[in-house]
């Protein structure tokens, strides 16, 4: 099987620990052309990039008919504690975290997705998008502890209070978007494998089963490239979860590498309704912000967002990243959504 998983783009092997990469193919991953070809065999050969971590304890058999979900991207989780108290605030019944660290330097080597979990009373089903091979970009090297990664993991999660019947990797794609050189416009300061994907669970509710999927799609990219991610992603929800109701939540990069971030000409809006998916549930207002990573903004941008099918909506809310003193605690705000099953 390779990176992309079968024809379905499913992934479901979980395990309690992901494997990490060994010296030798990190040196062999150094070492080798910035090419598609040798990124894919790569993403073949590293073990954690077709699995899903689970972890954490459930405190809740199932989830209610009417429930909450919170889609966040945490900037790398800096602020553990903080951005558990955040979430705690909105009595979230499923959390969506994206762009979440693990076993890196700029974030003390913790594993913030289980510290989150532990402190929600959460399960949580972890993936990797990418493997870092670097400390990251200027403004992350000053909160490095070390001068490694211990795993070099960053990713996407769900969080959830009941626990899951099953969780499965999606992957969007493999050809190395921010590892070929000078194909895509990569970071040369950030070199990375991997490639946007999504956590797709299944979670047992008093009405029948859900399908939640925490996604993040491409920011180097243009709407056709987005687009057809989101038709990938939809093909493989609905061979996973077939027939389910079904929350998708993640930071989208709507509008982003444009001149103009409008996000209004995204594809990938009217290819989700074709499917049967709606965006009501979304609250007006942009979800990035000023945050010591990002500490000067040159653009305002709605990223994040919540696409549903089969569910009834029930508002939705856009909540300042901030903590009880104001602090950022990430440059995407907080977005809440209230849903009911049939």
């Amino acid at each position: 099987m390779n990176a992309l998983g079968n024809a379905t783009g499913i992934l479901p092997k979980t395990v309690e620990v992901l494997p990490r990469v060994t010296p030798e193919q990190r040196q062999a991953i150094l070492s080798a052309p910035r090419t598609t070809e040798a990124h894919r065999a790569f993403m073949s050969d590293i073990p954690a990039m077709t699995m899903v971590e689970t972890g954490g304890a459930a405190t809740d058999r199932t989830m209610p008919q009417i429930f909450t979900v919170a889609a966040w991207n945490l900037e790398r989780c800096l602020f553990p504690e903080t951005s558990a108290a955040l979430l705690a605030s909105q009595a979230p019944d499923v959390v969506l975290l994206t762009e979440v660290d693990c076993g890196m330097a700029r974030t003390a080597q913790r594993h913030p997705t289980a510290e989150l979990a532990a402190s929600l009373g959460m399960h949580y089903s972890y993936g990797v998008e990418f493997f870092e091979l670097g400390l990251g970009g200027e403004t992350e090297r000053p909160y490095c502890v070390d001068d490694h990664n211990k795993a070099g993991w960053h990713g996407n999660a769900v969080l959830s209070r009941a626990a899951p019947l099953s969780s499965v990797m999606i992957r969007l794609d493999d050809h190395g978007h921010w590892y070929v050189a000078g194909e895509f416009g990569c970071d040369p300061n950030q070199p990375r494998i991997g490639g946007r994907m999504a956590i797709a669970t299944i979670i047992p509710t008093v009405a029948g089963n859900l399908c939640v999927v925490s996604v993040h799609l491409e920011s180097n990219a243009d709407s056709a490239h987005r687009g057809g991610q989101m038709e990938r992603l939809i093909k493989a929800i609905e061979n996973f979860a077939p027939g389910l109701p079904v929350v998708i939540g993640g930071d989208l990069n709507t509008g982003n590498s444009k001149e103009s971030p409008n996000w209004q000409d995204e594809s990938l809006f009217d290819i989700a309704r074709m499917h049967g998916f709606s965006w009501d549930n979304n609250a007006d207002g942009v979800t990035t912000r000023r945050s010591y990573l990002t500490p000067h903004p040159t653009r305002s941008m709605k990223l994040d967002w919540f696409a549903s099918r089969g569910l009834s909506m029930d508002g939705a809310r856009i909540v300042p990243a901030l903590d009880i003193n104001g602090e950022p605690l990430s440059d995407h705000e907080l977005i809440v959504g209230h849903f009911a099953m049939p």
